[in-house]
């Protein structure tokens, strides 16, 4: 099931089990994890797209094996806060992903992402050739660490 507001997304998550973020773009998907506890998000692997039903197939694969609870998309908004074409087709993969899987799905807001990880990998010297390789599922991770600590803050708010 698909959830737009993070506490309902909390709710129902199964206790003790990892989350994966997926930075979704057009040739591929970053995948992270986090662990069991939900406090840190290690970046995994990249998946090279190619139809939604193998791309879905490889993602659920990853879900079982690393017993995965719930799910994040990164949800490419406008700088200005509004949803354009990359939003919409975010969204239309969460709806046939719902389709296939009972896990809850959830949307973070992945403006910027991609820029901090490019920044990560710089500062960390890391080659071209190496960036390309790995910037996907390290922005990934950038989306997922993001829900992680927003999760954290929330409960201590209460």
């Amino acid at each position: 099931m698909i959830y737009e507001d993070l506490k309902d997304f909390v709710a129902a998550l199964p206790s003790m089990r990892a989350l994966a973020g997926l930075d979704l773009g057009d040739k591929t998907i970053g995948v992270a994890v986090s662990d069991t506890f939900r406090s840190v998000a290690t970046p995994l692997e990249t998946i090279r797209r190619k139809k939604f039903g193998v791309d879905a197939e490889s993602l659920l694969a990853i879900v079982n094996q690393r017993n995965v609870g719930g799910l994040v998309l990164g949800l490419p908004r406008n700088m200005d806060g509004t949803e354009g074409p990359r939003c919409q087709s975010t969204r239309a993969f969460a709806r046939n992903l719902s389709r296939l899987t009972d896990l809850p799905i959830t949307f973070w807001d992945e403006r910027l992402s991609t820029v901090a990880a490019e920044r990560a990998l710089l500062e960390a010297d890391t080659s071209r050739r190496r960036r390309a390789e790995v910037i996907d599922h390290v922005a990934a991770g950038y989306i997922l660490q993001g829900v992680l600590d927003r999760m954290g803050h929330m409960g201590r708010e209460e």
